[in-house]
């Protein structure tokens, strides 16, 4: 949803001369948050591998984006469009969170410059330059972002070829802190190069994308001579992915990823591209095959899922192979308009051989209820207030509630999500 902020607009080129020069007639206002009130056996909300096992009463935290965006420039075809955000997020634990009390983070995600018409030809091209969320692919019930790389950078997209289109960019996600032995010099520059193809469809309601991510870290002559985990090497995700409309408005995704060295772990971490510096990763291959869909089973009942398999060998120097099952479902029934009661169940496990002969296990599953107001009957319809019941059990560790005395707890509570 876009909103035109004339007023906003004029106050702020009243109070700077540089943007009135720049003739600004509307800014676009979006954003998203996410807050409530919750309380569990252990005190307050617990949050369990919710990237996992599911998102719904699943989320202790206040998140919060504010992005305002405006087109600077227009003449013929060409335009210059500025884009910001700022995002903030707490534990929600009172009023007074702040930077001050250390219980609240502030950042500058997005700042960045698009422009447009200057491609012949192609008025749809988008060169861009600065901070941004790159092309990120979603899976919204497990709050997973599967593909990635974002952060400072540089690139074009959009560009016709063939059936499709290209996109190129530069982005640059440094690693902070790589080496606890190193008072100085220990965060790692790191690079990615990141290319995609997508919007080839092969047959009738069906579309694809592509994409190869190159990660290249660069450490500095010091870091060099010190080597050790600043020895990391070049990695590479390769992504690809086919989606489906089907019958009724229902449609479904599967996604395929392979990825070496640091990058391996993201397969079985639901990571979507973090290169990992902080172990031995020269040997690390890894996979991960990622199916999701939304299925209107009637016009009030309707059906979503996640499922992922992932697999990793030697991500770090004591590791052997890892492997992660996870599967997510969210059922929703429409009672009115406005009220929705909402159903989640989801569950993992995850298993590490290590070099040593032994094994880790992981593994739980969430059980949630909800009644929820919404504005309207789509499943993803935001603004949506819920008051839900969650049941958590962790089935392999156990002992991770009730203060380390237990292996299941309650949570209660109320949410907001919204988006716009």
């Amino acid at each position: 949803m876009k909103t035109k902020l004339h007023t906003l607009a004029l106050a702020m080129a009243m109070t700077s001369p540089t943007l009135f020069a720049a003739d600004i007639d509307s800014v676009d206002f979006h954003g998203y948050f996410r807050s409530g009130v919750g309380v569990s056996s252990d005190g307050a909300l617990q949050e369990y591998q919710k990237n996992k096992v599911g998102r719904l009463g699943n989320e202790s935290d206040t998140y919060g984006e504010i992005e305002l965006g405006s087109q600077v420039y227009k003449k013929d075809d060409v335009s210059f469009y500025v884009d910001s955000m700022i995002s903030m997020v707490s534990d929600g634990s009172n009023d007074s969170e702040s930077t001050v009390n250390n219980d609240a983070q502030f950042g500058l995600r997005q700042l960045n410059l698009q422009v447009k018409g200057l491609v012949p030809g192609d008025p749809n091209a988008v060169i861009w330059g600065g901070k941004r969320y790159y092309q990120r692919h979603d899976l919204h019930i497990i709050d997973t972002k599967y593909w990635n790389i974002s952060g400072s950078g540089a690139g074009i997209e959009n560009v016709s070829f063939g059936p499709g289109a290209v996109s190129v960019a530069w982005i640059r996600g440094d690693n902070n802190d790589i080496d606890y032995r190193v008072d100085n010099d220990n965060n790692l520059n790191i690079n990615y190069l990141d290319a995609r193809y997508a919007g080839w469809k092969p047959w009738t309601g069906a579309w694809t994308e592509f994409g190869i991510d190159y990660a290249m870290p660069n450490p500095t002559s010091k870091q060099k001579e010190y080597g050790g985990l600043y020895n990391a090497e070049n990695g590479v995700m390769l992504t690809g992915e086919i989606s489906q409309d089907m019958w009724k408005g229902s449609s479904n995704k599967t996604v395929l990823q392979y990825a070496t060295k640091g990058l391996a772990q993201n397969m079985i971490s639901q990571g979507g591209g973090w290169y990992d510096a902080w172990h031995n990763t020269e040997e690390a291959t890894g996979y991960r095959v990622i199916n999701t869909g939304l299925i209107p089973i009637t016009e009030k009942f309707s059906l979503n899922h996640v499922l992922t398999w992932g697999s990793a060998d030697k991500i770090t120097q004591d590791t052997d192979k890892s492997r992660l099952l996870s599967l997510v479902g969210r059922a929703q029934y429409q009672f009115t308009n406005y009220v929705r009661g909402i159903g989640e169940v989801g569950g993992f496990y995850q298993k590490d051989d290590n070099r040593d002969g032994s094994h880790y296990k992981q593994g739980g599953e969430k059980y949630t209820v909800a009644l929820a107001l919404a504005d309207g009957p789509a499943f993803m319809s935001r603004p949506e207030l819920r008051v839900f019941a969650s049941y958590l059990n962790d089935s392999e560790n156990g002992k991770s509630f009730k203060d380390n005395t237990a292996n299941n707890t309650w949570n209660f509570g109320v949410q907001v999500e919204a988006w716009w």
